[in-house]
């Protein structure tokens, strides 16, 4: 290490012995060495360590220590989701949870120009009405949408309900218009962290994804849902013939905290 700091030039020798090539430091250099030993422990790295003892003072070093915490706290905290994740794992193989099944990812969604119809509907089994009805209302006013465009169901209440659910059936129409008779041209909007989960077979496999999302928010307490839920179904009966091969998202808003 003393010759690598010698070959940066953040710690040379006082002299080098012209027989043997040994480094001979001196008594007054055992400050310096302290201070480059101590930023080293703290996690800076060589470049940082010459930067801080270049321009010692205490305000830059109490700048550098403070972004050099935030730095390792961040870096904590990814191992610790790493941890969680493990433990769920471990869990799920030994009590044979099907959350192990679900990978839930975190991004961003941006708002959408759609054209929406939302209603109060007996469960949600009966969200394909308003499929039918949206659908209906497009053909019916040769509207410029076609039939494979963007689609996805929010769900609007706070929590889940057996009855009287609230749901909103969007399709994107990339332009606003009239609205009429509760259809309704709108901008969603965009959620800057979303946790998303695919699942993958019949629907009735969608249940297990809810519960897959609620097993990973008790392993990651840094983050509480925010907002109403959506999902996304890319493959379903209207493009895939086998009920085994639909393809569901999940989309719940979360923060952290």
């Amino acid at each position: 290490m003393l010759r690598y700091y010698d070959e940066t030039g953040l710690l040379k020798p006082a002299r080098v012995d012209e027989f043997t090539g040994y480094r001979l430091y001196s008594v007054q250099q055992i400050p310096l060495l302290h201070k480059i030993l101590f930023l080293r422990d703290t996690g800076f790295n060589v470049s940082e360590i010459a930067l801080a003892i270049k321009n010692w003072d205490n305000a830059l070093v109490a700048g550098q220590l403070k972004k050099k915490r935030r730095e390792i706290e961040a870096a904590i905290e990814r191992e610790r989701e790493k941890l969680a994740r493990i433990d769920t794992a471990l869990s799920d193989l030994n009590k044979k949870k099907p959350s192990i099944r679900y990978n839930i990812v975190i991004k961003s969604i941006p708002g959408y120009q759609v054209l929406s119809l939302r209603r109060i509907i007996p469960d949600y089994f009966c969200e394909g009405m308003l499929w039918k009805e949206l659908s209906k209302f497009i053909s019916s006013e040769g509207l410029d949408i076609p039939q494979n465009s963007f689609c996805f169901a929010i769900y609007h209440d706070a929590e889940y309900k057996e009855s009287d659910v609230d749901v909103e059936v969007c399709v994107e129409a990339g332009r606003s218009g009239e609205n009429k008779n509760g259809f309704v041209y709108r901008t969603t909007e965009g959620v800057d962290t979303m946790a998303c989960a695919m699942v993958y077979g019949p629907f009735e496999n969608i249940a297990g994804g809810y519960a897959a999302f609620a097993h990973w928010l008790m392993q990651h307490s840094l983050y509480k849902i925010t907002g109403q839920d959506r999902q996304i179904c890319h493959r379903g009966p209207w493009n895939e013939e086998d009920p085994e091969k639909y393809l569901i998202e999940i989309q719940i808003p979360v923060k952290r905290i």
